[in-house]
């Protein structure tokens, strides 16, 4: 009769412990979600400021097209290019700001001011947002890895997680080393 009461104690706790692992997986695969709404959102911020400085006549016409045919990218590109095309926009902002002068004229003209604290924020949140993301999906693939889990198949049909690699690196002016006096 013992047996059989610690067979069934067996089987309810490795029940409870499956429930709560689909749960924390469950909860872990919601976070991706939010991490990469708030990721999407803030790439298309950066996006957006940096096609709107390049349409403003702030900038020189061959920074401006540069600017405009990386942002126009970014904003277009379908999610399976869209880590290279992010890339190409950190490259053309360090292109077009690489020199701290450049950022000094553009905080002269009018509207600049507004303009380069702007595409600052923008171009800061990006790497916070990423590292969110990746973070997330991280946790969930070491869930995922544990062998219950898979044996069990606690996931479900969720695909599996996959992290945001890109170039996110802002140009130095917009750093807290290089800010702009």
């Amino acid at each position: 009769m013992t047996t059989w009461i610690w067979a069934v104690a067996a089987v309810v706790v490795s029940a409870v412990y499956l429930s709560w692992t689909a749960g924390r997986l469950d909860r872990l695969h919601a976070r991706i979600d939010a991490a990469r709404a708030s990721l999407d959102a803030q790439l298309l911020r950066r996006a957006s400021v940096a096609q709107e400085l390049a349409t403003s006549a702030l900038l020189d016409p061959a920074a401006s097209l540069l600017l405009y045919e990386a942002s126009h990218a970014a904003r277009q590109t379908e999610d399976e290019h869209r880590e290279v095309a992010e890339s190409e926009l950190s490259l053309a902002l360090r292109a077009v700001f690489a020199e701290p002068e450049q950022v000094a004229v553009l905080l002269r003209a009018p509207g600049g001011e507004e303009a380069v604290r702007d595409l600052t924020a923008a171009v800061r949140r990006v790497p916070m947002a990423r590292r969110f993301h990746n973070d997330a999906v991280r946790a969930a693939r070491a869930v995922r890895e544990h062998r219950l889990v898979r044996y069990f198949r606690l996931a479900g049909r969720a695909p599996f997680p996959m992290a945001f690699e890109m170039d996110d690196e802002p140009p130095a002016v917009f750093t807290p080393e290089g800010a702009p006096a």
